[in-house]
This record gives C-alpha cells, sequence and structure tokens, in this order.
C-alpha cells in the first residue's frame, strides 16, 4: 500500500495575522519600486532634457542590482531576515527622501546617479529575502498560495504605482512623487515590526559541516553553495537550465510587441499602452488560478503546460495582424508565465532548506536571468532583420521546445507540497507532517 501523507496547515491563511501583515508590506514595497520606476527617468527627464542620460541611470540600477543579487543570498542567510527586511525599507527611504529635501535648494544630477543604483541594491536585497521568508510565515502546504496573493499583490501595485505616479508627477513635478515613494517605504519597515518569522530549522549535522566548510572558504564559498545545491537536486537542475533558455528566448518579447504594433500595424503609443496593459489581466488570471493548478495536476504538468502555452501565445503573435488579439495573447503570455514562475519559486522554497535558501534563491535567479538581456538583443535584432512574424514563430517553437524537454527530465516527476513536507520532515527539518499507512 502506497503512504498516505497529511500535512497540518495550521492558522488558515487569512487568519495568519503575520502573514496578512506582510502581504501588506510587500504590496507597499512594491508600490514605491513601481512609483520611482517613472519618477525617477521623469525628474532626469526633467533637468537635463536627454534620453541618454534617462538611459544611463536606468542601467546604472540594473548593473547595482545584478552585483548586489551575487552575494544577496549570502546575507539573507547569515542575519535576522526581518531585520534585513527593514533595513532594506528604511535605506530607501532615507535615500529617496534625500533627493525632495535637496531639490529644495539646488538641482544636483549627482545625486541621482549615486541615490538610484543605491537603492536598486537594497531593492535586490529585499526581494531575496523576502523569497526567504514566506516558509517562516506561512505553513508549507500554504507556500503556492500565499506566493499567488504575492504575485497578485505585486501585480496591483505595478499596474496602479506608474499610473499614480505620472497622476502626481503631472499635477506637483516628479519631485513629489518621489518624496511620497520614500513615505511607503517608511510605513513598510514600520509594518514589518508587527511580522514574527519562525526561527530558521537548524541544519543536520551533515549540512552544518558543509555549511562550516563554506563559511571557512568565504563568500564565495557560501555562495557557490546555492549553486551546488542547485545542481545536486533533481528537479531545480534541470528547471535552472529550461527556465534560462526560457528567459533567453522571451526577454525581448515586450519590445517585440511594441515594435509590432507601432512599425508593422502603424499604431500610436496610446495603442501600445492599451495592449501592454491588457496583458496584465493575464498575470491576475495567474494569481487566481495557480493554486488550483498545481493542486490538481501537480508540479510538472502545470509548469510544462503553462510553458507550452506561452509558446503557442508567442508563435500566434506572429499570425495576427488584430491589436485585440495581440492583447488577448500578450495576457496570456503573462498568464503563462505567471504560473509557470510561481510553481518554480513554490517548489524552491518548499524543497529547499531554510538556512540554505537565500543562497539558492541568488544562485537560481543570477544563473538563469543572466542570458536575458542577451537574448533581449538576439531576439530584437531578429525582428529588425527578418520580420517580427517569422521571429515570433522562431521563439515561440523555441519555447513548446523549451516546455516538452521538460517532460524527459525530473520535472514531471517532482513531488506535491505534500510530499516536499515528508521529505523534509524525514531528512530533519521540523515541518509540520503526519503519515498513516
Amino acid at each position: 500500500m502506497g503512504e498516505t501523507v497529511t500535512v497540518d496547515i495550521g492558522v488558515p491563511l487569512w487568519s495568519n495575522r503575520n502573514y496578512r501583515v506582510f502581504l501588506l508590506v510587500q504590496t507597499l514595497s512594491a508600490l514605491g519600486d513601481s512609483f520611482s520606476f517613472v519618477a525617477i527617468p521623469l525628474l532626469v527627464l526633467h533637468s537635463t532634457g536627454s534620453v541618454v542620460q534617462m538611459g544611463l541611470v536606468t542601467g546604472l540600477t540594473g548593473v547595482a542590482s545584478i552585483v548586489t543579487g551575487l552575494f544577496a543570498g549570502v546575507i539573507a542567510d547569515r542575519f535576522d531576515r526581518r531585520r534585513l527586511l527593514m533595513l532594506s525599507d528604511v535605506a530607501r527611504c532615507l535615500l529617496y527622501a534625500l533627493i525632495p529635501l535637496v531639490w529644495v535648494f539646488a538641482t544636483p544630477l549627482w545625486l541621482i546617479y549615486t541615490v538610484v543604483p543605491l537603492t536598486g541594491g537594497f531593492a535586490m536585497l529585499f526581494q531575496v529575502t523576502y523569497v526567504t521568508v514566506v516558509p517562516a510565515i506561512v505553513e508549507p502546504g500554504q507556500i503556492i498560495k500565499a506566493n499567488a496573493h504575492l504575485y497578485g499583490s505585486y501585480a496591483v501595485a505595478t499596474v496602479g504605482g506608474p499610473t499614480l505616479a505620472g497622476l502626481v508627477a503631472a499635477a506637483f513635478g516628479p519631485v513629489a512623487a518621489i518624496g511620497i515613494d520614500a513615505a511607503t517605504f517608511a510605513v513598510s519597515a514600520a509594518g514589518l515590526l508587527a511580522v514574527k518569522l519562525r526561527p530558521t530549522p537548524r541544519p543536520t549535522a551533515d549540512a552544518g559541516a558543509q555549511q562550516e566548510g563554506a563559511e571557512r572558504a568565504g563568500v564565495r564559498g557560501e555562495f557557490l553553495a546555492g549553486f551546488r545545491f542547485l545542481w545536486a537536486h533533481p528537479v531545480l537542475r534541470p528547471l535552472t537550465v529550461l527556465l534560462s533558455l526560457f528567459i533567453f528566448l522571451t526577454h525581448g518579447m515586450t519590445d517585440v510587441i511594441i515594435f509590432r504594433i507601432k512599425e508593422d500595424l502603424g499604431h500610436g503609443d496610446g495603442t501600445v499602452g492599451y495592449v501592454l496593459s491588457a496583458g496584465t489581466v493575464g498575470t491576475f488570471l495567474a494569481s487566481f488560478l495557480v493554486t488550483r493548478l498545481r493542486k490538481g495536476l501537480g508540479f510538472g504538468p502545470s509548469w510544462v503546460g503553462a510553458v507550452t502555452l506561452g509558446g503557442v501565445a508567442v508563435a500566434c503573435l506572429g499570425l495576427t495582424g488584430s491589436v485585440p488579439v495581440i492583447g488577448a495573447l500578450s495576457a496570456t503570455m503573462l498568464l503563462a508565465t505567471g504560473v509557470a514562475g510561481i510553481c518554480s519559486m513554490s517548489l524552491r522554497q518548499e524543497v529547499t532548506p531554510g538556512h540554505l535558501l537565500g543562497r539558492v534563491t541568488a544562485a537560481f535567479w543570477t544563473t538563469h536571468y543572466s542570458l536575458g538581456p542577451l537574448g533581449a538583443a538576439a531576439v530584437t535584432a531578429a525582428a529588425a532583420g527578418f520580420g517580427v512574424a517569422r521571429v515570433c514563430l522562431a521563439v515561440g517553437a523555441g519555447v513548446v521546445c523549451v516546455a516538452l524537454s521538460g517532460t524527459l527530465t525530473g520535472i514531471v516527476r517532482a513531488e506535491s507540497p505534500e510530499a516536499s513536507s515528508r521529505t523534509a520532515a524525514a531528512a530533519g527539518t521540523p515541518e509540520s507532517a503526519t503519515e498513516t499507512a
């Protein structure tokens, strides 16, 4: 007879006060990030009138995020994670508050070049750390649902934030929008005071010995510990490889859609905005559907099916000239990306020991996002040279191949959340699980 595994989910998710406060805090931080996404470029444009300067600030922020990501996991695993989240929010609050305070007396552009990359680094530290604290707030069987809610709240913030920031900047100037941005981080940091985390489970004897060896090897050794765990895991290893290929193929698709609407079909900027806004519907649908899909189908079929759907949507973009259909296909792409992303993050949180989760998250992101810029450059160059229709068909076919390749790996045999909890419990981590024959 097989084993029947039940998981004690403890307090219902919406009755978990720590979770409710954390959801609000994460939404506020995401709202602040989306405010700065609009307000900072507007301030640079108002101050210099140069699109080159805007791009330079954005580029420096991206570099700061990547550099911080290299060691953010080590920091998240070494120090108190709630304090790190609060530190990240307080730092961003103070840094952004400097801009409106200084702008009252002068308009030094060097301040933006200093502040914005620093805030980008703290934003990356917050993102890595926030992934590690979700399993310390909710029960093992609630991780996928919690991530769906967090993903949905992030979508709300990233849709509403830029709109609000634009309205504030139009009425009072971009400096005022940055001041509101600073205030959101202050409220977020204060909210974290009310969030209590379960202690990180102590590593087993073998894991503890490996941890000590990594610490003796310094930051490089600790960082590589995350890569070693990824490479040794039968599901996370192929998942990391396939996601790297997926992001290489799709990272430039937003640019391709914009090019398709404006250059191929001859529509204006307003139409581009409508299509991209319609695409966010897919993000909301993903947050509502992913829990049921994962529970009903399991990780493997959910991930493979979502990525396959995304590939088909990309391919169809090259076969239509209808703007409403392009909007619907864009929504389908984001639906597929959302389901696949939430599933993969939840599985990583379920199977990774708590003391390693920061480094594994940083290694995972560093690996599969590193190919994104190269892919975006290659896909957009191909679209300019061979046409959007052909490139969409090729990229869509490539994404479908990536998805189907997952059926030949351990991805389709990935454990359910319940089985993951049983495995973790057998390994000595104190997750709530009971077994009956």
